[in-house]
Order: structure tokens, then C-alpha cells, then sequence
């Protein structure tokens, strides 16, 4: 099931990003095999699997890539694949013996994805890094955070997955050139190399603020903008219980109706967009605010124009009668987690298989795309594909 059925994409196991463009795509239905290390990396510790979220739907073959007969096997998977993804620093798979240039020769349609923190070539290709080294690099830290307090983390959303979407939206466009979008647009029949890096993708993300900034319009003094909690209207209020809510009344009538909501004086309401006045403001909305308690404040917005959410916590989120309506969170394999985004109305997107074990699907990947019993059988014998 899903839109991308047919498509079948090599993915060397890693951390974020990566797993992350390869859960999404697997999501939509794309056949994925994942090629795992057969022990995990010295000093890390190895989580249960079945908690490995961005790991599902996909299979596991466990395969020592310094034996010649294991990178044998995995160059006939990817000989017959449409795609491969791979998180690893520049010169990591060149050094494995998978480098672009080899896989592409040998299979002239790959879409061959890349995913990195500073990308493929610059000054800073060498250099190691995490996600908020990348959102540093870009002003998209710089503008995160409480007005007098320090950039602020936004967990690791931005570079991370943010990097991994863009990289899942190059390899669906390169697939898409490679093979022709119609009787107008002929496939070229030629992969290529999508360098998806997580500053390039950041950068992109902080579009609306550069755009803000050209016009005079952005104050680079964190916690002072409109969308960055410097506004009454767009930030989070502390309720009697000690508890959030979220009140987004950027339109004026939803402000306004804000207002009345919570039971304040439209006499003392200000200007809406006066800088000014927005201190003042903010006290007299907190004050309202923590007179009653967050499921109070839910219940009296509730179905009202007003922009106005209660802040859930992760375990809160299931029970949440939106949330429970559109199944946006379903429940397997006993972990709870996001439902496959985004939806189609007729090549429906489901839930596939549970993320696996390091090696659980060696045996079953290998017969499926084409080896033998006596060939898996010498794989296994030498060492190159652990069956875990």
C-alpha cells in the first residue's frame, strides 16, 4: 500500500536524519532494506529496537561490509535498487568501497542520497557536528528563545528532521526525473547524487525570517517579534494548575475574541500590533490566564474562534479528541507513535512492519531480491550476513 509501492531504496543504518527520510518514505510504501552493522558501535548503548521509531517498516539484513562477500551482497541489492541512503561523514562510504561513483556504475538509475550535517564540499565538510552546530549557522538558533535569555534548543526538530525531509524530497524528485513524470516529461534514465545537508535545509526553513529581516520588519533581540514570544498573541501562558496553554490569535478578530474569552475588558485592549503596548499586555493576559486551571481554559475555547490550544505533554497527546479522531497517534507493537503523514484519498498510506532487530530479516531480504539457499547459505557460513 501507499503511493511510493513499487520503489525499492538500499538504506546504511544511522542516527536522525537519515532513518528518519528512510521512515517516511517506507511509510508511503516504499520497499526499504536497511544494511546493519552486525554488533553495535563501541560505547553506544544499543536501545531496544522495537522503541527504534524511525526504524519501522523497514527489514534488516546484518552484514560485515569488510568482508569481500558481504560488499558483494550488498552491491547486488543495490544493483536492483531505485535509491540509496546514507548518513555517514563525507568519505565514510568512499573508505567502505560504496562511493557514488562505483554503485552509479554499476547501476546507471540510482538516486544515490546523501544525507550530512555541512554538506558534501565547503569549508566545514570536514568538520564534525550535531544538530545545533547546523541551526547556529543559520540564524535560526540565534532566533529562538525568551527575550533577555539565551538561544533556546528547538530539541533537535530543525536540523535533524528538518534535514531528513529535505532529503526524503530530493530522492522522490530524482526518482521522479530518473523515470519521467508523463507522456510529456520522459525519464531521463540517469540517477544522481541529492547532498542533503542540515544547514542547507535549515537555511531554507528560516525563509519567512530572512524575508522579515529585508523588510525591516524582524528585531534580532530574541523574544521581541511577533512569532517569537514577544507578542500577547503568539506564546504560552502558565494556568492555575501550573500547566500551559497556547494562544496563537495572530488575525485580529480571533485576538479580540481572545479578549472576551478571557473575560478581560475590551476597553483596555490596545493596539494589536503596537510594540509598545505588548508588556503591558502580556502581564494583563498572564494574570487572566492563571485564574483557572488548563482543562478549564480548554473547555471555554472549545469550538470558538480564538486560535487557542491546551500545551500536551507526550503522554497526554493519544487522548486528545482530535488526535484520537484522525488516529494521528496509533499504538504498535505496545509503543505509541505518528501515524504515517502526510494522507491519500485513494493509495492509502498504513503502518508496516514493527522496526526490527539488527539482522531479524537477513535470510528473507536475500531470498527475495534474488539469492539462493546455497549462496545465503556460504554468506552466513563465512561470516558476511549474521541472521540474528
Amino acid at each position: 500500500m501507499g503511493p511510493l509501492k513499487g520503489i525499492k531504496i538500499v538504506e546504511f543504518a544511522g542516527l536522525g536524519p537519515a532513518p528518519f527520510c528512510a521512515m517516511l518514505l517506507s511509510d508511503l510504501g516504499a520497499e526499504i532494506i536497511k544494511i546493519d552493522r552486525q554488533k553495535p558501535i563501541s560505547g553506544r548503548f544499543d536501545h531496544d529496537p522495537r522503541s527504534q521509531i524511525l526504524n519501522r517498516g523497514r527489514r534488516s539484513i546484518a552484514v560485515d561490509l569488510k568482508n569481500p562477500d558481504g560488499q558483494a551482497a550488498v552491491f547486488r541489492l543495490i544493483d536492483q535498487a531505485d535509491a540509496l541512503i546514507e548518513g555517514y561523514r563525507p568519505g565514510v562510504m568512499e573508505r567502505l568501497g560504496f562511493s557514488p561513483d562505483i554503485c552509479m556504475e554499476r547501476n546507471p538509475r540510482l538516486v544515490y542520497g546523501r544525507m550530512t550535517g555541512w554538506g558534501q564540499d565547503g569549508p566545514l565538510v570536514a568538520a564534525p557536528g550535531h544538530d545545533i552546530n547546523y541551526i547556529a549557522l543559520t540564524g535560526t538558533l540565534h532566533a529562538i528563545g525568551r527575550k533577555d535569555g539565551p538561544p533556546t534548543p528547538p530539541l533537535n526538530l530543525v536540523g535533524d528532521f528538518g534535514g531528513g525531509a529535505y532529503l526524503a524530497m530530493g530522492l522522490l524528485a530524482a526518482i521522479l526525473e530518473v523515470n519521467g513524470s508523463g507522456l510529456e516529461a520522459k525519464g531521463s534514465g540517469k540517477g544522481q547524487i541529492v547532498d542533503a545537508a542540515m544547514v542547507d535545509a535549515a537555511a531554507s526553513m528560516m525563509a519567512y525570517f530572512f524575508g522579515f529581516s529585508a523588510s525591516g520588519y524582524w528585531n534580532e533581540e530574541r523574544g521581541s517579534n511577533y512569532l517569537d514570544s514577544g507578542s500577547p498573541f503568539y506564546d504560552t501562558y502558565e494556568t492555575k494548575d501550573g500547566k500551559w496553554i497556547a494562544i496563537g490569535s495572530v488575525e485580529a478578530k480571533f485576538w479580540e475574541q481572545t479578549w472576551r474569552l478571557l473575560d478581560l475588558d475590551l476597553e483596555d485592549m490596545q493596539s494589536q500590533h503596537d510594540r509598545e503596548n505588548w508588556q503591558e499586555t502580556k502581564e494583563m493576559v498572564a494574570e487572566a490566564v492563571r485564574q483557572k486551571t488548563r482543562d478549564e481554559w480548554t473547555e471555554i475555547f472549545d469550538g470558538q474562534e480564538a486560535c487557542v490550544a491546551p500545551v500536551l505533554s507526550l503522554s497526554e497527546v493519544p487522548g486528545h479528541p482530535h488526535i484520537v479522531a484522525r488516529q494521528t497517534i496509533v499504538n504498535a507493537g505496545g509503543i505509541n507513535q505518528p501515524a504515517p503523514a502526510p494522507r491519500f484519498s485513494r493509495t492509502k498510506a498504513e503502518l508496516g512492519k514493527l522496526p526490527p532487530a539488527r539482522g531479524e530479516h537477513s535470510e528473507e531480504i536475500l531470498c527475495d531480491w534474488g539469492f539462493d539457499t546455497d549462496e545465503i547459505a556460504k554468506l552466513k557460513d563465512c561470516g558476511a550476513v549474521m541472521q540474528a
